[in-house]
């Protein structure tokens, strides 16, 4: 009987509960017990397993029943939060006597408690780790890798942003949600005649945002390139003028910027080190005013992309990625992660985390002068339109 432990970290999206529903379930069928780790890596940070609260808190034992309807419903059952083991800000009560390496002084210091992971990695008995998340969480699955846990990582983010695959468990939902919302929209900003501002997420790649204009026909921006400004306003307002209802739309990555344009950011960094950005939608908007006579509408579709259930391709590659995690385990396969690669499923291993988030090509996938989708010469290419 094999024990494996399964986590989801970072920000939730739809498809979460379709991967952990696969594992049990194809758990069961191969004398496997699935151990839900709950909050992410403060599951394993946090836990006192001698302390019958924090076990409930922190840990549950999934089964056929307490899955079966789990893959209805977006989110994820098992909870989800940022911890990064290896620099933690701060200490819980039950951690605090302890010596752990530690770096920075004063407000900068972390601490790496990895050695208190392994800690309850035993205790909890788990002979493989599922680990759910985005580059960050899965950067934490390959130090554990090479620490000697056996792990195997699955790919999710809005952000489509993981190396060495073309798609990530969320993606398609973010798609089809911000699609849907920029057709409902459409009405009210061509009812006033406005230039219509999309912020979307999209930190360091803009494949979200890309593929939203692909699909919606309309321009973007991404972090990849450096737009020029009056370049942009002018492209924006000729093609407002010659639409008959007055009207233009544009879809921009939280990440984006153009020249003279520097990132504001604002609030504590998270456990990755990474702080929230102010809105570049407002701060267009604002620009296009200044410099035109256009009145201009931002709307925030950021968080609303990763509610509600998935949609059939996001659910899809979730239980397939599942199973395939599953599958890894039973052949005795450590340090891989599911991905799509060449439009084909297979089992890669998991990023270095010095790589980096994966970015658009900007050759294949983006026009630098119209700043539009590009959308020749795509024969051959995989279903996602990216080669990992």
């Amino acid at each position: 009987m094999r024990r494996i432990g399964i986590l989801t970290g970072g920000g939730d999206v739809p498809g979460l509960n379709s991967v952990i529903k696969g594992v049990v379930y194809r758990g069961t069928e191969n004398d496997c017990e699935t151990i839900g780790i709950r909050r992410g890596w403060e599951g394993l940070t946090h836990l006192d397993f001698d302390d019958p609260h924090s076990r409930e808190r922190y840990i549950i034992e999934l089964d056929r029943e307490n899955t079966r309807t789990i893959d209805r419903f977006g989110g994820t059952m098992l909870h989800s939060t940022r911890t990064n083991p290896s620099k933690m800000r701060a200490l819980p009560s039950t951690l605090q006597a302890g010596d752990f390496p530690s770096s920075g002084e004063g407000a900068n210091q972390t601490w790496d408690v990895s050695r208190q992971v392994l800690r309850n990695l035993e205790k909890l008995r788990i002979d493989y780790l599922i680990a759910i998340g985005g580059d960050d969480t899965l950067s934490y699955a390959a130090k554990l890798d090479k620490l000697g846990v056996k792990v195997i990582g699955i790919p999710k983010t809005m952000d489509n942003d993981v190396q060495s695959t073309e798609y990530c468990i969320g993606f398609s939902t973010a798609i089809t949600r911000a699609t849907a919302a920029i057709g409902r929209q459409r009405t009210t900003v061509g009812s006033h005649e406005r230039v219509g501002i999309f912020r979307i997420f999209g930190r360091d790649a803009g494949f979200t945002a890309l593929y939203t204009a692909y699909v919606t026909s309309i321009r973007c921006c991404i972090p990849e390139f450096e737009v020029d400004l009056e370049k942009l306003i002018g492209l924006l307002l000729s093609e407002k003028r010659s639409t008959p209802s007055n009207y233009v739309l544009l879809v921009i990555s939280e990440g984006a910027r153009w020249t003279g344009y520097k990132t504001q950011e604002y609030g504590d960094p998270d456990a990755f080190g990474h702080r929230k950005k102010m809105s570049v939608g407002e701060a267009l908007a604002s620009e296009i005013r200044k410099r035109t006579t256009e009145e201009s509408i931002m709307s925030d579709l950021t968080y609303d992309l990763r509610s509600g259930e998935p949609d059939f391709v996001d659910k899809m590659i979730a239980t397939t990625f599942g199973n395939m995690a599953l599958e890894a385990v039973l052949a005795g396969k450590s340090g891989v992660m599911a991905a799509l690669a060449h439009g084909c499923y297979d089992m890669v291993p998991i990023p270095d985390p010095a790589l980096g988030p994966r970015r658009v090509d900007l050759a294949s996938m983006y026009n630098t002068d119209r700043y539009r989708p590009n959308y020749a010469a795509k024969q051959g290419f995989p279903i996602f339109l990216t080669k990992a």
